[in-house]
């Protein structure tokens, strides 16, 4: 900064930035309050139908969500206004005190330009002549002064544009509280990335304090932005690389180079969703690179790994972007099913690492499908994109019969039909379930109800995410089961609620019943969805065109039609060790207890948790606010987790049947109790006695219908 602009210049126009950009926050503050109040709150409580369904209520809440990122970036560019236009007022008075004491000792201070000046004695006499080392102080207090004036300006204006150059349409949601804190974002970003270049540089102690910065910084937007651009595409790849097969085996350490992998994913993660020229060059670099060699030591080893190897070994935490995610599936989904070197299964395109550890013992670095399925279990909108083409959906589900990556598949379908990222529990609202995720569903039930096979797809790896998934399906399952004219019985604010086919529901349940954690979800899921429409008829019988009574008997129909082809389909399975059996069994059933209690006592219907939505007629019996019905169903997985634990069954038991007898009377349990609480709670429906036998006599007759239903789709699988 010259040093008559500091001297002379006019910060009137600042202020009256700072004063205009202020007034703006207020005013976006109060349309933001609006677009919550008036526009998102009301589209999800409205009962969409059609196109709106999908791309109106999408639209109406992407641009409500709009307002808040415009309040976040106005916020930061008026802090960063006002901090740089206080530190240049404070050095304009700094400079002025430093020439008004230059010119006491009679010496001269004189611009030249170009941000340079001349230090010179104002005396006539020789006698009172400054000496060389006071023109040399003042000389260096008036440079330090101007370069941290210049410093405050030029930090600001890339502090400014950095936040522009965030997001290509609408809002940056980046928040920085002054300009020290932007500046000092990008201050370090640029010197880790400096360091980054040379890992084998660095001991563990400076590799400890680089992973303390980017745990510090990984959720900064201009910081990561800043990070990943300054090291480049290929120059990311080679740190971890590098970085990896550098502490190849350092048990010593292990804890922190798995704390950096994390810490470096997350930060990455933050980088993609930035707009500007230099990360979308990164990002299309990185996928270019995707089949390129990356070697941990080029002098002393002729270990490698391919980009896209050392790139989805970084995916495995934050939210990645959903277009880069779109564009580097496809890449990668291409090469996955080139069967390229020959490879008679999927995993053998990958495992060409030639021993680099890029996840530090876990053994799934050589896999970068797995990678990318845990990116997608975190961002579900990409997830859908991904899973949405029928080819890339079944060549996954196939691929992880002989693969480790069934977990991460099925992590990454959960997210896709269900709308909510994996692990989260607290999502700001419910979420219905769109046509494209239905289809997804749909495609999914085909390929595990198909006869050649498709059972197979069930096992430990992608049992329980099955399982949740038909939880969360549970209003389609229902409507399915039932056919035409349950639509006012069976509750849901799904897009596609008749969606599903039902021989393939009865195959795909069956399937399901194989397997103790996906049998155990769908339990829980069947009791949460029956409690929560049961409690929806009683506490408003206006719901359905019928009696209350007609609309519990289909439920409860349903609910034993549902649990007795799980409990034949396990009937049906070959007995081994009975006592492990028996034991994994009652481990599954707590588990997967403790999952849905934690997603119900969020207060929504998420995940895997499918809950009656609350009509306007009903809104006073649940309280204002509340959106689902829950009471019931948080008592009937109490129920489940004290009732259904097995205990001492011998393999005569199961061959008996006792035990088709023990699962039919826990199931009228659970229902009844479901009955007998919504009733107490509304003071409402049948009397206690003949809603005791309503239920028992639905559910039975829908446990006797399951066998035949089985058989039917059996026959018709083999025809």
């Amino acid at each position: 900064m010259d040093l008559e602009a500091l001297q002379h210049g006019n910060f009137a126009k600042l202020g009256e930035a700072v004063t205009d950009w202020s007034d703006m926050v207020d005013k976006l503050n109060r349309l933001r309050e609006r677009a919550e109040r008036e526009l998102d709150s009301k589209a999800k409580k409205a009962d969409w139908a059609g196109l709106n369904a999908t791309v109106t209520r999408e639209f109406v809440t992407k641009t409500a969500a709009e307002f808040g990122d415009a309040v976040t970036q106005a916020t930061s560019i008026r802090n960063i206004l006002r901090d740089t236009r206080g530190e240049l007022i404070s050095y304009r008075e700094t400079l002025n005190d430093a020439l008004s004491r230059a010119r006491d000792k009679k010496i001269s201070v004189v611009p030249t330009g170009g941000g340079k000046f001349i230090v010179s004695s104002l005396c006539t006499t020789e006698e009172d002549e400054p000496t060389e080392a006071e023109l040399n102080a003042v000389r260096d207090e008036i440079a330090e002064i101007l370069g941290k004036a210049t410093e405050s300006d030029t930090s600001a204006a890339k502090a400014l544009r950095a936040l522009a150059d965030q997001s290509k349409y609408g809002f940056s949601h980046a928040s920085y509280k002054d300009r020290d804190s932007a500046a000092r974002a990008l201050r370090r970003a640029a010197e880790l990335a400096r360091a980054a270049r040379n890992p084998k540089a660095m001991s563990p102690d400076q590799l400890a304090a680089f992973n303390r910065d980017l745990r510090k910084y990984r959720n900064d937007d201009l910081f990561a932005e800043t990070f990943a651009t300054t090291l480049g595409a290929e120059g990311t790849l080679e740190f971890w690389t590098r970085t990896a097969g550098a502490h190849q085996g350092d048990r010593e350490h292990a804890a922190m180079l798995k704390d950096l992998q994390t810490n470096l994913s997350m930060t990455l993660a933050t980088a993609t969703h930035s707009d500007s020229p230099a990360m979308q060059e990164w990002e299309k670099s990185i996928i270019k690179a995707g089949n390129t060699s990356f070697q941990p030591d080029p002098v002393r080893s002729s270990n490698s790994a391919l980009g896209f190897q050392v790139m989805s070994s970084l995916m495995g935490h934050g939210r990645y972007d959903t277009e880069f995610l779109d564009s580097y599936g496809s890449a990668l989904l291409r090469k996955d099913k080139s069967h390229a070197m020959g490879a008679t299964h999927t995993e053998e395109i990958w495992e060409n690492t030639d021993g680099v550890d890029l996840v530090f013992g876990r053994q799934d670095g050589h896999d970068p499908v797995i990678g990318f399925m845990n990116a997608l279990s975190h961002n579900p909108e990409s997830a859908e994109h991904t899973f949405a083409g029928k080819s890339d959906l079944n060549h996954l589900l196939e691929s992880t019969k002989n693969t480790d990556r069934g977990t991460s598949v099925g992590h990454a379908l959960e997210a896709a039909v269900t709308g909510v990222a994996h692990g989260d529990t607290k999502p700001s609202a419910p979420v219905p379930h769109n046509r494209t995720q239905v289809e997804i569903m749909s495609n999914v039930m085909h390929a595990v109800a198909n006869p050649e096979g498709g059972a197979d797809l069930v096992d430990k790896k992608t049992g329980a995410s099955l399982g949740h998934m038909a939880a969360a399906y549970m209003p389609e399952i229902n409507r399915t089961i039932a056919g035409q004219g349950a639509e006012h019985i069976f509750l849901t604010n799904s897009d596609a609620p008749g969606g599903l086919d039902r021989a393939d529901t009865y195959r795909f349940l069956s399937a399901l019943g194989r397997d103790d954690d996906a049998s155990a979800a769908v339990v829980y899921g069947r009791s949460i969805y029956t409690s929560s429409t049961m409690e929806a008829h009683i506490a408003d019988p206006h719901l359905f065109g019928g009696s209350t009574n007609a609309a519990i008997t289909a439920i409860s129909h349903n609910s034993g039609l549902i649990e007795g082809i799980l409990a034949h389909s396990r009937q049906d399975m070959e007995v081994g060790n009975q006592q492990e059996g028996e034991k994994e069994e009652n481990e599954a059933i707590k588990r997967q207890g403790e999952f849905f209690k934690t997603m119900l006592s969020t207060g929504f219907a998420v995940g895997a948790v499918a809950l009656a939505p609350v009509g306007a007629a009903a809104e006073a019996a649940v309280g204002a606010g509340g959106a689902f019905f829950a009471g019931a169903a948080t008592m009937g997985v109490d129920r489940i987790m004290d009732g259904r634990e097995l205990d001492g069954m011998d393999k005569a038991m199961y061959q008996s049947g006792r035990r088709l007898y023990i699962s039919e009377d826990d199931t009228l349990g659970t229902v009844i109790g479901a009955g007998r609480e919504a009733r107490e709670s509304y003071d409402s429906g049948p009397s206690q006695d003949a809603l005791d036998n309503m239920i028992r006599e639905s559910v039975r007759a829908g446990w006797l219908e399951s066998h035949t239903r089985l058989k039917e789709v059996s026959k018709s699988a083999t025809s």
